[in-house]
């Protein structure tokens, strides 16, 4: 029988389950289910279906993986959505996800009364309609009856490891997505949700806050029945999905890792807060006990998907139309569902420079670079708050696969393109945790062991300013503050 830990990212899209031997780390098994569907502006999920999905996902890599003793669970995930439950332990509503923007005229007037330089200053972020600070308030004003209901605010990955152990606990970085936590003080802010109703006991219905090798709990006899295991499992911490992503690529201060999914993140890691004071870098926590500095564009991969449908073309043959385009031809603005930085949630998609010899090539060209360009003035945020940029570029995600996404990203950067031996690096991390915690293993040490293989998938081919300077001002970011819209 092999000792194996399990490592969940449970997704906006899907639960992905994985397992991975104790001792050396190698990728036992994995299974994967859907999630719900959504669109913004309004994008919700009941919680219910995540755990099915979780369920479902675990016994599939289960039975997969054969003769295994599962020893230990980690659940990464989707941050920022809102899980209210009641005095029961049950959910009220469906969860409003990082996605919904309907909640943005709350976040306006809340930033408004805190300030957003507090806000900076005590979160390590500038608070979109992404936050749960912002659905939180939502909640209140729009649905006072159910709001009186309340007793318990969970994180997507909480509600997972509730379920699992019956413990209302989360961890430093999918709390200092709130908007309610400072991640250097290592404190909720109860003062942020006292604005929105100051006679509630919010400390009485916030998760505790664990440490990077924190122990929720054990499974529960009802969990281990729906999971189909026979002992007990241990049941770390978890985290968000990016920082669990960036614990199982092995990532090192100076790298920065481009994720391509639902949507475009670019984050690096640092031993020390970053405070931006325009707003646009989240200086949120990883799963280390440091910072992971992180910035988050709404528009990912299925802006690809949005084209791909529009030409009636398939994903490999968008990319290779994309790589036959030359240096001329339209740009996009890919702000297509409304987008998180620049913060503008009412926004659309402006593709500009069409003319009468517009080539499909030129068109697919547009959209890739419409979702790389977004995370490219990402990385420029990250250099102006003196945030390491010098190591090696990583590119990870569903669209990553796509030898367009990583040569326009090459060169846009003028720097090589990495691809790591981990397709499901969040699930990965996740295990990360849990195997280090179950060893009673420093995390960086075990994340150092069990370090994936990197290969260089792109070289910068033709490197040019040019394209992505007027994507900077068709898409007027070079103009931004910190106003909201």
């Amino acid at each position: 029988m092999i000792a194996v830990v399990c490592g969940v990212d449970t997704s906006t899209q899907s639960c992905k389950v994985e397992f991975f031997a104790l001792d050396d780390g190698r990728r036992i098994a994995g299974a994967t289910a859907a999630h719900p569907p959504v669109a913004p502006p309004r994008s919700e999920q009941n919680p219910h279906a995540w755990w099915n999905a979780f369920v479902g996902a675990f016994r599939a890599a289960l039975a997969q993986a054969g003769d295994v003793s599962v020893r230990a669970i980690s659940v990464a995930g989707q941050c920022h959505g809102m899980v209210p439950l009641d005095a029961h332990g049950e959910v009220i509503r469906d969860a409003k996800l990082w996605n919904d923007t309907t909640t943005d005229g709350e976040l306006r007037r809340l930033t408004e009364r805190i300030g957003a330089d507090r806000l900076i200053a005590s979160t390590g972020s500038l608070p979109t309609a992404a936050f749960t600070l912002s659905k939180v308030a939502w909640f209140a004003d729009h649905e006072p009856e159910n709001f009186s209901r309340l007793a318990t605010i969970l994180l997507p990955h909480d509600y997972l490891t509730y379920r699992l152990t019956g413990a209302f606990a989360t961890d430093r970085s999918e709390a200092s997505g709130t908007g309610y936590f400072d991640p250097s003080a290592n404190r909720y802010l109860l003062d942020h949700l006292a604005l929105i109703d100051e006679s509630r006991d919010w400390a009485a219905m916030l998760p505790e806050v664990l440490p990077p090798d924190g122990v929720a709990g054990t499974t529960t006899s009802a969990a281990m029945t729906e999971l189909g295991i026979a002992e007990p499992a241990l049941v770390s911490a978890g985290g968000g999905d990016q920082h669990a992503s960036a614990l199982g690529l092995g990532i090192a201060e100076g790298d920065a890792v481009f994720a391509f999914g639902t949507s475009g993140v670019v984050f690096s890691t640092t031993p020390e807060p970053v405070r931006d004071a325009r707003g646009f870098v989240n200086g949120v926590a990883n799963l280390t006990g440091g910072f992971l500095p992180l910035v988050c564009t709404l528009n990912g991969a299925k802006v690809i998907d949005t084209f791909a449908r529009l030409m009636g073309a398939n994903h490999d043959e968008l990319s290779a139309l994309a790589l036959q385009a030359g240096s001329d031809g339209p740009v996009l603005a890919a702000f297509l569902d409304g987008e998180r930085t620049p913060n503008r949630p009412l926004a659309s998609g402006l593709l500009a420079d069409l003319t009468t010899e517009t080539s499909r090539e030129q068109l697919a060209r547009a959209a890739y670079e419409g979702v790389v360009f977004g995370l490219v003035a990402g990385l420029s945020h990250f250099e102006r708050c003196g945030v390491r940029t010098d190591g090696e570029v990583i590119a990870i995600g569903g669209a990553a696969r796509s030898a367009a996404t990583r040569q326009i990203l090459a060169d846009a950067l003028g720097k090589p393109v990495h691809l790591v031996d981990a397709p499901e690096a969040v699930a990965r991390g996740a295990a990360v945790q849990a195997a280090a915690v179950l060893s009673e293993t420093p995390i960086m040490e075990l994340a150092e062991h069990w370090k994936p293989a990197r290969r260089v998938a792109a070289e910068p081919a033709r490197v040019s300013t040019e394209r992505f300077a007027r994507y900077a001002e068709v898409a007027a970011i070079d103009t931004l503050d910190r106003s909201r819209g």
